[in-house]
């Protein structure tokens, strides 16, 4: 009998997805990717933004500093990779 996967085994096995600019490409198969954000300060109301770097696998050394990128979560690659890029 086969059963139907419930939603919080398919929140499980969602990956997280994120948006960016490559923003550093001299390492071997890897690229540094900046994410930004909008976070609402807690007392005054105001958006500002924030930003994190990620570094994403990129098998082929195709993106260069300045591509705009998507990149998903996977398996830990190295000890600072854990996303690869996957779209320009």
């Amino acid at each position: 009998m086969k059963t139907t996967p419930t939603t919080e085994e398919n929140k499980a096995t969602k990956s997280k997805t994120l948006k960016g600019i490559v923003v550093g490409d001299k390492m071997q198969k890897t690229v540094v990717v900046s994410v930004s954000r909008f976070v609402k300060h807690p007392k005054y109301g105001k958006y500002y933004k924030v930003s994190k770097k990620y570094k994403a696998h990129d098998e082929d050394n195709a993106f260069k500093v300045g591509d705009s990128v998507e990149i998903v979560e996977t398996r830990p690659i190295s000890k600072d990779k854990k996303f690869k890029v996957v779209s320009k």
